[in-house]
């Protein structure tokens, strides 16, 4: 008999929902399309997320309509629109805690089948522009929200994807971001599955 495909929940907000691309451009199913070329049959994403959202939001719309628990792997992407804000890195360190709580319960309890991934810096988009903020004050508000983020993670035993790096080599190059002049493109995400989300949700796969 056939292997049964397995379930991949994506929660987050516009890098998650892929604000600007088709569903099928967007990084969860690059992901799960790359996922089953390797060898690791899965069906299209079960996608949670939206633009604008902020950690206290994704939480309110979890408790509203809860996804079925029960998920091979989970991925967690969300703080740039608490940064965006300004606000504060407790408030955003225990919004983030409460989420992958919950990203461990819809992962069968398992912490090992959760993948955090961290906030791209916008800062080099041409949209930051508009910002009154420097694009250094944006970037090291981007990395003290990953830094917090990652200690997280690694202190709840979920694995981490580093995709900031990636968004900042990419900077403002037409072909990397949407009509926004903010959003990634497809060619960018695909990056983000290349280099940092495939091989990370590889070695979940592959320890269990």
């Amino acid at each position: 008999m056939p292997t049964a495909e397995r379930r991949l929940l994506a929660l987050g907000d516009s890098y998650t929902i892929g604000e600007g691309v088709t569903a099928r451009d967007a990084w969860p199913a690059q992901l799960c399309r790359a996922l089953t070329a390797a060898g690791f049959a899965f069906a299209a994403p079960t996608v949670l997320a939206r633009t604008g959202w902020t950690t206290d939001e994704l939480l309110a719309a979890l408790d509203a309509a809860p996804p079925a628990p029960g998920h091979d792997l989970v991925t967690l992407q969300i703080g740039v629109n608490d940064q965006y804000r300004g606000r504060g890195l407790a408030q955003f360190g225990a919004g983030f805690g409460r989420l992958l709580a919950r990203a461990i319960d819809l992962a069968r309890g398992a912490p090992a089948r959760v993948l955090a991934v961290s906030i791209p810096d916008w800062g080099v988009t041409p949209f930051a522009a508009q910002d009154a903020r420097p694009p250094s004050s944006i970037a090291a508000a981007i990395d003290a929200y990953n830094h917090l983020a990652r200690q997280q993670a690694v202190h709840a035993g979920v694995a981490w994807a580093e995709v900031t790096s990636i968004s900042r080599q990419a900077g403002a190059g037409s072909d990397m971001l949407v009509a926004d002049a903010l959003h990634p493109s497809a060619t960018q995400y695909a990056r983000w599955v290349e280099s940092a989300l495939l091989p990370a949700a590889r070695a979940l796969l592959l320890a269990h």
